[in-house]
C-alpha cells in the first residue's frame, strides 16, 4: 500500500520547516527567521496511531515575484500541492491575515484536496478562540490553532490529520508480484521494462530522467504474472534543474511502499553512488525484498575474477545489505535478465517466510551454546522463548531476562545463525526483545 501524502505549504515564514520538525520528530529542515530558506520540498515518514503518511515540507509560496528562484520554489510547492492527498495550510497567528493569505487560500480551494487551516505561533492559549477568529475568513472549516516551536496542540493537529486521510486498500494486480524498478536516471529501467514485456511500454531515451512518473506493466513471464513499476530516476540535488524530475522521488517512494520487491539497478561503469544508498536504503527500512542489478555489464572489460570483486566491492558500500543478491544484467541484451526474475520471485518467498516456533528456538538456543551471549557486571543475556510474530520482513519476538544485556554485535550473530539455518535471501530480518522473568 503506498502511504498518503501530506503536504504542507504557505506564504514564507510562518514556521512550515519548524511544523514538519517537531511533526517527524527530528531537525531535518533548515529553520532560519528569514524566507526564502525551503526551496526543495524535504520528505519524512510520519506515524501516527499506528497510521503512517508522507509529510512533505515545501518552500514559502509568494505570488507576485519574477525572480527565478521564488519561480522555482512556487513551482515545488504547486507540485507537492498536485500530489498531495491532505494539505496543511499555515498561517501567522502574531501577524493575522494577510492579503498573501487569502491569494493562496483562493488558490488551494481550486485545487480540490482535503485542507487543515493550522494557526501557527499562537504562543497563549488563552487567545486561541480570539486568533482562530480573525482566520474564519479564509473560508476553511478545519482549523487547529497551535505552537509548532513549543509543541502545543502537535497531537490535536496529528489527530485531525489521520480523520482526513484517504482509507489505503491492499492493490490487487491479479496476483501478480509488483516489483518496483528503482535507480539513478539514465541506468536503463525503462529498457529493462521493454525488454520483459517485449515491447515499447516505456519511452526509451538516452536522456537522464526520461520517465517521470512510476508506470506499471503486466507481464507474465513462464506462468508468472509481474507488476513492473518504472519508477522516475533519482539523481544528485546538486545537478536537478527541473522541478517536476526532482518530484519523482516522492513517487518512487510509493512506489517502493506498495512494492512486493524492489529491483535496484546500478549502473556497472559507476558502481554505488549516494543516491543508490538513499534509495535502497528507504527500501532496507521499509522491510522490501531486495534484488540488486548490475546492468550494462555487457560494457564492462573483464575475467574470471571480474564478478566477485565487483560484488564484494558493492557490499563493502552497502553494508547493510549483504543478505541481497547481486545479478549482473544487460537490459539492451538481455543477458541475466531471466535470472533477476527468479531471483524477485525467490526473495518474495523469503520475505514471507514463516518459521515454526520449535524449530526456530532449537536453532536459538544451539547458536547461543556455541557462542556465549554477553554479560555484564556478572550477569548474562540468557533466551527464554522466541517465537516468529510477523512477516514482510520476517519479524521475531525474543523473551529474554534483560534487553540492556543484549550487544548489537550478538544480535547480528543471531541473525545470521538465522540466515544460516533457514536463507531469508533477499530480505532484512527483524529482532524484538523483550523482558521477561
Amino acid at each position: 500500500m503506498a502511504k498518503p501524502v501530506v503536504a504542507i505549504v504557505g506564504r514564507p515564514n510562518v514556521g512550515k520547516s519548524t511544523l514538519f520538525n517537531r511533526m517527524a520528530g527530528i531537525r531535518i529542515s533548515i529553520v532560519k527567521s528569514e524566507p526564502g530558506i525551503t526551496r526543495d520540498r524535504i520528505y519524512a515518514d510520519v506515524e501516527w496511531q499506528e497510521e503512517k503518511f508522507i509529510l512533505i515540507d515545501t518552500g514559502g509560496i509568494e505570488t507576485d515575484s519574477d525572480d527565478i528562484i521564488v519561480s522555482k520554489i512556487r513551482q515545488q510547492a504547486e507540485l507537492a500541492i498536485e500530489e498531495a492527498d491532505l494539505l496543511l495550510f499555515v498561517v501567522d497567528g502574531r501577524s493575522g491575515v494577510t492579503n498573501l493569505d487569502e491569494e493562496i487560500a483562493g488558490y488551494l480551494r481550486k485545487a480540490n484536496k482535503k485542507i487543515i487551516l493550522v494557526i501557527n505561533k499562537v504562543d497563549d492559549f488563552t487567545l486561541a478562540d480570539e486568533i482562530t477568529w480573525q482566520f474564519f475568513s479564509l473560508g476553511f472549516e478545519e482549523i487547529i490553532p497551535l505552537s509548532a516551536e513549543h509543541g502545543k496542540n502537535i497531537g490535536d493537529l496529528l489527530e485531525k490529520i489521520i480523520e482526513n486521510l484517504p482509507e489505503t486498500v491492499e492493490e490487487e494486480t491479479d496476483e501478480a508480484l509488483n516489483i518496483a524498478i528503482v535507480g539513478k536516471p539514465n541506468v536503463g529501467k525503462s529498457s529493462l521494462v521493454n525488454h520483459i514485456a517485449g515491447q515499447e511500454r516505456a519511452i526509451v531515451s538516452d536522456i537522464p530522467g526520461t520517465t517521470r512518473d512510476a508506470i506499471d506493466t503486466l507481464v507474465e513471464v513462464n506462468g508468472v504474472k509481474y507488476n513492473l513499476i518504472d519508477t522516475a530516476g533519482l539523481r544528485r540535488k546538486a545537478r536537478i534543474k527541473d522541478s517536476v524530475e526532482y518530484y519523482s522521488v516522492i513517487r518512487t517512494i510509493r512506489a517502493i511502499d506498495r512494492a512486493d520487491a524492489v529491483l535496484m539497478m546500478i549502473d556497472a561503469r559507476e558502481g554505488i553512488t549516494a543516491q543508490d544508498k538513499r534509495i535502497v536504503g528507504y527500501a532496507h527500512e521499509n522491510g522490501k525484498a531486495i534484488v540488486l542489478a548490475v546492468n550494462k555489464w555487457d560494457l564492462i572489460e573483464k575475467d574470471s575474477k571480474t564478478m566477485e570483486e565487483y560484488k564484494k566491492d558493492i557490499y563493502d558500500e552497502l553494508k547493510f545489505l549483504t543478505y541481497a543478491p547481486v545479478t549482473f544484467i544487460s537490459a539492451l541484451t538481455g543477458q541475466r535478465v531471466p535470472e533477476a526474475l527468479e531471483l524477485l520471485e525467490y526473495v518474495v518467498d523469503q520475505n514471507s517466510l514463516r518459521i515454526k516456533t520449535g524449530l526456530l528456538n532449537e536453532v536459538l538456543e544451539e547458536a547461543m551454546l556455541l557462542r556465549e551471549p554477553p554479560g555484564y557486571r556478572g550477569k548474562k543475556l540468557k533466551l527464554l522463548y522466541a517465537t516468529q510474530v510477523g512477516i514482510k520482513p520476517p519479524t521475531f519476538l525474543l523473551f529474554v531476562n534483560d534487553p540492556e544485556l543484549m550487544h548489537f554485535s550478538y544480535e547480528r550473530y543471531l541473525e545470521n545463525a538465522l540466515r544460516d539455518a533457514f536463507g531469508f535471501v533477499g530480505t532484512s530480518i527483524r529482532i524484538i526483545l523483550k523482558k521477561r522473568n
